[in-house]
This record gives structure tokens, C-alpha cells and sequence, in this order.
């Protein structure tokens, strides 16, 4: 079934800061949470481990549970983020918190295409870019930033720019709010066209003589 969502193309927004390397799909969202196909709750559940302490209550040092974490949608985060296991549920809970791009040195490639796939931005950037993002959070914890996936740019409200690249296709889905599917239904009439234009040299379904 092809997924409709609303069109991407860019985001400006404060930034959720999480240094911490190899940041496993497992962590993202544990096992005991995959059983379900709907995305509601998932949100919820996203960081559960860390989010939470053993009796349920938030973990007031886990940087999610800070008030001012409320409405931001660009996660920075250390080395190698979504590494583990696949699970599409990782990107879905991501963005159920309300996440839309993750920034990171490097990323696992079943994560980077599950979360292509779902509309999630992966924005992989140099080492020291990275460390210099953290540096300024650090200093700045409200600066925001603007991650421009039309332009293919993050830009720091303190004049910065930092390029980066995706996917062509996968862009090309998530600028336009569609999925492959969705794609190749947009193209019906163009392969009926084909299909009338081209006929079939060998009858498929006629009994063998």
C-alpha cells in the first residue's frame, strides 16, 4: 500500500542533543515494544530505557525528558546512530516524537534506508562538524538550526553552512510526500500507454501447443 504524508522539504528548530556513539536501533525503541504494526504510542516509547527509571517515573537527567526538548524535530547524536538490528519501527518512533532529522558522523545503512524510506532525514556530516554542532549547543542550548533537504543544506542561525547529501530518489519521494509505490502509481497512465504501444510478442496465458 503506498503511504501518503505531507510534503518535506524543510525544517528550522532548536536541536535535541544526545552525544552519545553507536546509538543502537534497540535503544532507539527495545524489542518488547515491536509487536505492534500501528505507529501510535510509539513516540512514547521512543528512548524507553533511558527515558525512564525501573519504577516507570521519567528520568529527569535523560535530555528528552527536559521541558524545553518539547517541539524540536532535529536530533543531533553521536557516531554510527541506528546501528543493531533492523527495525522500521526505529524511524517511526523517531518521528512520532516528532523528530524529521537526525544528524550524526555516520549511520548504519539498514537504518539510513529504513529511515528514507519513512520520510526521516539521515544528515551525515564530518567528525569535526559534528563536534563543532555539539560545541555550540553546548554554548548556545536554543541556537536552531535549519536543515534544507531541497538544498541539501544545514544552516546555523549563526550564519553556518554545512552541505550535505541523500539519496536522489529517496529526496525525490520525501520532497514530494509519496513513497516507491506511490511513485510508480503516478506513472499509470504513462505504462498503459507503454503496454498499448508495446503489445506482447508471446501469449502468456494460451495453452502450450
Amino acid at each position: 500500500m503506498s503511504v501518503d504524508r505531507e510534503p518535506f522539504s524543510s525544517v528550522t528548530s532548536a536541536i535535541v542533543a544526545l552525544p552519545r556513539q553507536d546509538i543502537d536501533t534497540d535503544q532507539i525503541i527495545p524489542a518488547r515494544f515491536l509487536k505492534t504494526v500501528n505507529r501510535a504510542g510509539l513516540g512514547d516509547q521512543l528512548f524507553f530505557d533511558w527515558r525512564y527509571l525501573p519504577d516507570g517515573t521519567p528520568n529527569p537527567e535523560f535530555v528528552l525528558n527536559h521541558p524545553e526538548m518539547t517541539g524540536r524535530s532535529v536530533l543531533l547524536a553521536g557516531d554510527n546512530f541506528g546501528c543493531g538490528s533492523s527495525r522500521e519501527h526505529a524511524p517511526w518512533a523517531l518521528m512520532a516524537w516528532g523528530i524529521r532529522a537526525v544528524i550524526s558522523s555516520g549511520f548504519a545503512d539498514i537504518f539510513r534506508n529504513n529511515a528514507l524510506k519513512n520520510g526521516l532525514i539521515p544528515i551525515a556530516v564530518a567528525p569535526e562538524e559534528l563536534s563543532r554542532l555539539f560545541a555550540r549547543v553546548e554554548a548556545e542550548p536554543d541556537a536552531e538550526v535549519t536543515v534544507d533537504l531541497e538544498a541539501q543544506e544545514l544552516r546555523g542561525s549563526d550564519g553556518s553552512t554545512i552541505g550535505f547529501t541523500v539519496d536522489p530518489f529517496a529526496r525525490r519521494m520525501i520532497l514530494a510526500g509519496t513513497d516507491e509505490l506511490g511513485y510508480l502509481l503516478s506513472l499509470e497512465t504513462d505504462l498503459a500507454a507503454y503496454e498499448t504501444a508495446h503489445p506482447p510478442r508471446v501469449d502468456t496465458l494460451a495453452a502450450p501447443g
